[in-house]
């Protein structure tokens, strides 16, 4: 009787077991030319099993984020018998022309959590949105996970798919291990990487899972994951074809591992003791990812908006709220201001303009997208593109349409440049534009020989001066355009810049960040890129898309990873640097030689003072 009672025993713990098996897609990249036709395959293959539990899509879902290739994604996705979560990636938030807000309307949410069996499974995107740069974990998903895990016994097993790897690809990485050390995690799933490999993150195991576009060799392929006898099996398949064996094995039991004594690196804000004479001001924390450039307005209030979609004005001398509104959706367009009124886009596809004393609505113009353009105000006129492809003028005081410019292929993210009559922008669509500043009508545009969407000069705000528009763009290159026939000038990658450019007050001189350390200035007058000076800034390698801004001879440029630079604008000689944080931060406000205004993608709006 008492062999029977443990044999007994021992048969219910190997029910007890978790036995089951899912599908990890990652990368599908909906847009490119197989994409479709790849994930297709790979639905009709999980389809014709009958023993996958549910399917993971950590992310790179769509090649450019656009509306269309996520309703196609979920098209193909829909067609599978079995239930799915899916993340979005880098490429789905980056180019998204709805600032990414389509992936939650698209596929109903973006990020998640449930459980099988007794595993607790939790989605975590990180971005970034709008922006060039690493990815970032926002504020305001890192207060959902905290209540996740709050939620989660402590001795719960769970995963978390993200699309990046835990490692400063992601600029605050450290901010979800730290959480989730103390809990009984068990593996990060993710992509990114477009190929299977196995990863470490501080003693927590990963799993990349390969993309599942076709590679030269074959036709596509995603992972099969098994769970069994509280262990963790991944094997590749190709779709339709066969099941490779087991290149992955983590054992799922609790180890003895001391996650605490494994040697963990932070980032290190020491550069900040070498210039004690720089300091913060004060700083204001709105909660939720800032991608834009805050308004000044009388030199009383910053005005700028969030992901929440609030747009709130903060008091220059403290640093507290005076107002806010409400928008639909999130902000990602920086204000402008002329006399009393403030305008801005919304990504619930409204331009909206405020009394910048009080934040009281004027009036709300209604477009047929996402606004995350940024509009430029001159003389009574409103000047901004949107997403629907148009770009319009708009009267200041009424919100009136007074002319729009239907004929772009593309959405508009940055900026435009007004200058001699003229308005200078480019959009996701391959194209520079210049049109006539009273009419709209086209009056020339440019593109360079180097094709491919993603390749647009769509995000630099256009330098004019002496008679060229100077831009920059992902494909490296720096052209120079006439501005009167659009013709070019000149065009080099010597420097191998990517979209940050900006101008001297005189308008002598022309600014650019390159990739890896360096500024340089160079003269607007030459009709060949001619350098006056260039600084070896030691800022290590940068895609941030902010532009390069000058003031009474200080020039200041914030990188990705939150390092402030201030430069002698006339000699290239670095004054002082300065490390705010550690993720994006966008185009600053030059207050003067000494003051800069800030906001990056932790959600804070800072005011930097040196007093030399």
């Amino acid at each position: 009787m008492k062999n029977l009672f443990f044999i007994a025993i021992l048969a219910g713990q190997i029910v007890a077991q978790s036995q089951f098996k899912f599908a990890h897609i990652s990368d599908t990249h909906i847009g490119n030319a197989t994409a479709a036709d790849d994930l297709r395959r790979t639905v009709k293959d999980i389809n014709a099993m009958n023993d996958i539990s549910f399917v993971i899509i950590t992310g790179d879902i769509t090649e450019a984020g656009s509306d269309e290739q996520f309703r196609l994604a979920k098209q193909i996705m829909d067609s599978l018998n079995v239930r799915w979560y899916i993340l979005p990636g880098n490429h789905d938030m980056k180019w998204a022309e709805s600032g990414g807000v389509s992936f939650k309307k698209v596929f109903g949410y973006e990020r998640f959590v449930f459980d099988q069996e007794k595993y607790r499974f939790i989605g975590l995107h990180q971005g970034p949105r709008m922006k060039m740069g690493d990815g970032h974990w926002a504020p305001e998903d890192l207060r959902w996970l905290d209540s996740v895990l709050a939620a989660t016994p402590k001795e719960k097993p769970f995963f978390i798919a993200t699309h990046y790897p835990i490692d400063d690809g992601i600029a605050n990485w450290y901010e979800v291990l730290d959480r989730v050390r103390n809990y009984n995690i068990r593996a990060f799933l993710h992509g990114h990487g477009h190929r299977n490999r196995a990863d470490t993150f501080e003693g927590i195991a990963g799993v990349m899972g390969r993309s599942n576009l076709r590679a030269r060799d074959s036709i596509g392929g995603y992972n099969i994951v098994s769970i069994s006898n509280d262990t963790m099996y991944y094997r590749e398949r190709i779709p339709l074809i066969s099941t490779k064996p087991v290149w992955q094995t983590l054992s799922l039991l609790n180890d003895e591992r001391m996650l605490s004594t494994i040697k963990k690196i932070r980032p290190n804000f020491a550069v900040n003791d070498s210039f004690p004479f720089v300091m913060v001001k004060w700083q204001y924390h709105s909660g939720y990812t800032i991608a834009s450039t805050p308004a000044v307005y009388n030199n009383d209030a910053a005005i700028v908006g969030d992901a929440s979609g609030s747009v709130f004005a903060i008091s220059m001398s403290s640093g507290k709220n005076i107002w806010s509104y409400k928008t639909g959706e999130s902000v990602f367009s920086s204000p402008s201001i002329e006399k009393d009124l403030v305008v801005f886009g919304s990504t619930d596809s409204n331009i909206y303009c405020l009394n910048a004393k009080n934040g009281v609505l004027q009036w709300r113009y209604t477009t047929g997208a996402s606004v995350v353009a940024s509009p430029a105000i001159r003389n009574g006129v409103v000047f901004i593109g949107s997403s629907d492809r148009k770009f319009r003028a708009l009267d200041l005081n009424t919100g009136k349409l007074l002319w729009e410019f239907p004929e772009l292929d593309g959405f508009v993210e940055s900026k435009p440049t007004i200058t001699d009559g003229k308005i200078v922008f480019g959009a996701w669509d391959e194209h520079l534009y210049c049109l006539d500043e009273r009419t709209g009508r086209l009056i020339w545009k440019w593109n360079s020989d180097r094709r491919g969407q993603l390749l647009s000069p769509a995000v630099c705000e256009p330098v004019v001066a002496n008679g060229k528009v100077f831009i920059v763009a992902p494909d490296r290159f720096m052209t120079a355009i006439d501005l009167k026939t659009g013709e070019t000038v000149w065009r080099t990658n010597r420097f191998q810049v990517r979209e940050s450019i900006g101008s001297s007050e005189d308008g002598n001189k022309v600014y650019v960040r390159t990739m890896n350390d360096s500024v340089y200035a160079l003269s607007t007058e030459a009709t060949t890129p001619a350098v006056i000076w260039s600084l070896n800034a030691q800022f290590g390698y940068d895609i941030n898309s902010a532009m390069l801004k000058e003031k009474k001879g200080t020039l200041f440029y914030p990188t990705k990873n939150g390092l402030l630079l201030a430069i002698d604008s006339n000699t290239g000689n670095l004054k002082w640097k300065y490390k705010t944080g550690v993720g994006v931060t966008n185009t600053v406000v030059a207050l003067n030689e000494k003051k800069v205004l800030l906001t990056d993608f932790d959600g804070k709006v800072m005011l930097v003072e040196s007093s030399r």
